[in-house]
This record gives C-alpha cells, structure tokens and sequence, in this order.
C-alpha cells in the first residue's frame, strides 16, 4: 500500500518501504523521475533477496508526491531527500543516486556523512542546472528565462517539454557541489556510459578529480546510455552496491 511522508515544509512524500538488514539501500531517482522506473524497481527486487532493508521516493512535483513539478528546485528536492532519509531509515544508509539524484547524494553526504555508509551514482550530474543548462543557453534564451521566469526545452524523454524556470537555476546555484571542496569519507562507486548525451563522461572525471575521500572509484561502460538500464548495466548498479557493503564488512571487521 502506498505511504506518504508529511515533511516540515508541508510537502507529501510518497514511498515505498521495505524492512531488512542494514545499512539499508536508498534509492534517488532523476530530474522529472519517479520511484517506479526500471532502476528503482530493479534494485528493490536485489534489496528484497537479500534481506536487505530499502527505500524508493518521489521527491515532490514528481510521481505520487504533492506539488508541481515546475514549483521545485534542487534544494526543496534535497530537503525531500533529506527527509525520506532521516526519518523513515535506521542507521547509515548506503545510496544510490542517479543523474540529478547522484547530486542530491552528494548533497547529502556533504551536509550529514555519518547518516551515508556509501554512495552509488549512476550518471550523476552534479551542478547542471548551472554546467548542463544555463551554461549552453543562448543570451536570447536567459534573457526569456529571466524576463518570463521560465522556458521550455524539448525533452527526448517525453513529448511534453522540460518546463525550466528561473528559481531551479538560481536556487541551483546555492547548493553547487564542484566549487568548494567535497570531502567523501565513505565508499563511493560512480558508474557512467560513454554514450550518455545527458550527462557526459567529463563530468564523471571531473567529479572524481574534485571529491577527495579514500575509497572513490569510476567505472566507465562502453555504450551505456543515460537510462542506465540494460539488464547488464541493472547487474553493475546491484554489483556495486555489493562491494560497498563488501567494504563496509571488512572495515568493521
């Protein structure tokens, strides 16, 4: 049955829960996502196998969740995140963030690292609202953005475009994770496609190069697209999450 988490900013989150072992697995969906995507699903599908304990959300203006779309920003989205994570999870959680959700992982280890066992990004992609959008508009196109407060962009995802407003640029710019130091102290495994046109490979080395911490490693797919989700690229997601927790085992140890 569908959940809904009510957070201090009014906003109604759904989820989907599942209890297990820990440190439990945390799924971030991407940019106009939802929690029932082919990458969600699959690692539910892992996590119940192995007993392990697992949450999928849809931030807000996304999936079930209350508000529109076209009302959000990174940072009300982080505070969902955030939300999701400190109240419906025990103990440090292991999380798996893809495309815009890889951002909001880094955003949450960055703000509370003893709550992130480890990081899995798929794709991630942080700071495009500022590298992957503004920086490719056309001075016509911020001039429109910033008169009319929004532009639309054609989407090879959907027939309806990207609605783009001027707050989820400019709030963006306050929660920017490759301008200041980014230290990671928790196992990361990044995993990108050569053949991502949303998210290119450059930005997953210039993420790696940025962040600093002592267990940080890129695997790089030949052909992999943005989707990531290819029965071989799904088996690579679970994979990783299971040398996190390999790693995680033997520190304890």
């Amino acid at each position: 049955m569908q959940a809904y988490l009510e957070t201090d900013q009014g906003r109604r989150i759904a989820y989907d829960k599942i209890e297990g072992a820990g440190p439990g697995v945390v799924f971030l969906g991407g940019f106009r996502s939802d929690k029932e995507g082919t990458k969600a699903l699959a690692l539910e599908a892992w996590a119940r196998e192995h007993g392990r304990a697992f949450l999928r959300f849809d931030y807000s203006g996304h999936g079930k969740s209350s508000g529109e779309f076209t009302e959000g920003c990174i940072g009300d989205w982080f505070e969902d995140a955030r939300a999701a994570i400190m109240q419906l999870t025990e103990g440090p959680q292991i999380l798996v963030g893809s495309s815009m959700g890889g951002w909001i992982s880094l955003l949450m280890a960055r703000a509370h690292p003893d709550k992130v066992a480890g990081l899995v990004t798929i794709a991630a992609a942080p700071d495009f609202t500022e590298d992957g959008m503004w920086q490719a508009f056309t001075e016509a196109q911020r001039r429109e953005l910033m008169e009319k407060g929004q532009i639309a962009l054609p989407s090879e995802y959907s027939d309806e475009p990207y609605v783009i407003t001027r707050r989820l640029i400019e709030d963006g710019r306050n929660h920017l994770v490759l301008r200041a130091p980014l230290h990671l102290p928790m196992p990361v495994r990044m995993l990108q496609g050569t053949a991502d046109t949303d998210v290119p490979l450059s930005v997953a080395v210039r993420l790696i190069e940025h962040a600093e911490g002592p267990d940080m490693r890129l695997t790089v797919v030949k052909g992999a697209d943005h989707r990531f989700s290819t029965p071989d690229c799904l088996r690579l997601v679970e994979t990783s999450v299971l040398k996190v927790l390999q790693r995680l085992e033997r520190t304890d140890a």
